[in-house]
């Protein structure tokens, strides 16, 4: 036997002996590359003190650890891994490994690799968030970007390893698709988007373009809270005074699936929005970020749903209108709506039901009586832009189809800025607005005292 393939084999002969899963490596056919992690990206877990490490292996590893610590990597923790098989024809399979690092210390930076003793990533960091509601939030938003063209990746990269965000949200749409060539475009997507989300919380919902055999790529691969009962497809958490919620508006529109996926999200919102909109809890924690990959609202000059008056997400489904969204995010008073899918960047007055509700003349994103809807899916993918009506709408304030990302930071209680960067000019900032909420109410409430 050589020399190289015996010590395979002690290693993996240690490692069963340590408790692993046994497993046996045919040296004629693998390599050290198939136990190599890879696409290393982390999310915040079940609660801000927890961050979940996920990466992807060729092959079947020994364990699946991370070691970490806040000078040196003095601490180990061991998760689980499980093997994804793609749909497509080559049936191609990889393991994706999972690893829970729990109750890290606040306002911290922490060092970590992840893998086995066949093969450890690089070194990377990350900093936990600080405890409490009372610090600004910082974090990007984009949809729409692909393994060809990613127009915005390299200054997301720059921009996350400078320490500009403490999360990067990722409103659907990913690789164009992660399913494409027997899912190698998701493994060359996944490690591009590597030097942003394995810095940062990389977070997500699902976009039209992760449809393929029922989202599985998608569930496979990425791991927000909650993802052993959801898989990733809806799911909520708190970051400062923000409390964000993620929902798939993908349900809307690919019933073959079934109805069960909306019918359960639907009421998942409901008890979610009723559990933020406490009085007590949203006296601490105001701000409430929802994010979907489809708009509600939007002046492209394609034929997309939010062209249309019956927008599925906006007012349900067909003749019944059964879970419609908008009311939802009236009822509770839902500040800042964010969506993808049209390859441009749109800025909507404060509307419900076509209605513009400014918070006055002179000033109208200041105590607005609607939410306000963003749509940012500009990134950059192979399908170019998404351009707009000749004529714009009076419901709408700004657009634009430079390639680019939005940036949101919640200041306190009562200020949050978003700023629409264009990667098209060298980064200037192209819009940027305040949103200013002296009350987070329910706007049906607040339109009501104003009678």
């Amino acid at each position: 036997m050589k020399v190289v393939g015996l010590i395979w084999v002690v290693l993996a002969l240690v490692s069963c002996a340590l408790g692993s899963v046994p497993f046996l490596i045919d040296n004629n056919k693998l390599t050290t590359d198939d136990f190599q992690p890879q696409q290393i990206h982390i999310a915040i877990g079940e609660t801000s003190q927890d961050i979940v490490v996920t990466w992807t292996t060729p092959n079947e590893t020994p364990a699946s650890v991370v070691e970490f610590g806040t000078q040196d990597l003095t601490t180990s923790t061991q998760g689980s891994s499980v093997i994804f098989t793609d749909g497509g024809d080559e049936h191609r399979q990889m393991w994706i490994h999972r690893v829970t690092l729990k109750d890290l210390l606040p306002d911290t930076v922490y060092w970590y690799h992840c893998g086995s003793t066949l093969g450890w990533s690089e070194v990377f960091l990350f900093k936990t968030w600080k405890n409490g509601t009372d610090w600004p939030v910082s974090v990007a938003m984009y949809g729409d970007m692909g393994a060809v063209n990613p127009q915005s990746l390299s200054r997301l990269q720059e921009d996350t390893q400078r320490g500009m965000y403490d999360a990067v949200i990722h409103v659907g749409d990913f690789a164009y698709d992660m399913d494409s060539n027997n899912a190698e475009v998701g493994d060359e997507f996944m490690r591009q988007i590597q030097p942003i989300a394995a810095y940062v919380p990389y977070m997500t919902c699902p976009g039209n373009h992760e449809q393929k055999y029922n989202f599985s790529n998608y569930r496979a691969r990425f791991s927000m809270p909650n993802y052993q009962d959801t898989e990733s497809l809806f799911f909520s958490w708190n970051m400062g005074p923000v409390h964000f919620i993620s929902v798939n508006t993908e349900a809307y529109y690919f019933l073959e699936y079934g109805i069960k996926p909306l019918s359960r999200q639907y009421a998942w919102l409901i008890s979610d929005l009723e559990e933020a909109t406490k009085p007590e809890v949203r006296a601490v924690r105001p701000w409430i970020i929802l994010f979907g990959h489809r708009p509600m609202y939007c002046s492209n000059s394609d034929h997309d749903d939010c062209t249309r008056v019956q927008c599925l997400t906006r007012v349900g489904l067909p003749l019944i209108h059964t879970y419609a969204m908008e009311e939802l995010l009236d009822k509770y008073g839902v500040d800042l709506a964010v969506w993808a899918h049209e390859h441009s960047y749109e800025r909507l007055w404060p509307m419900y039901n076509f209605t513009v509700m400014n918070g006055s003349t002179t000033e109208p994103y200041t105590n607005p009586m609607a939410p306000v809807h963003i749509t940012t899916g500009s990134a950059g993918c192979d399908e170019i832009h998404d351009h707009f009506l000749p004529a714009q709408p009076s419901w709408t304030a700004y657009r634009s189809i430079d390639y680019g990302f939005t940036r949101v930071k919640v200041f306190n209680n009562t200020h949050l800025n978003w700023e629409q960067v264009s990667d098209d000019l060298n980064g200037k900032i192209i819009d940027s607005v305040w949103l200013v909420r002296d009350r987070h109410e329910s706007y049906k409430k607040l339109r009501h005292e104003d009678i």
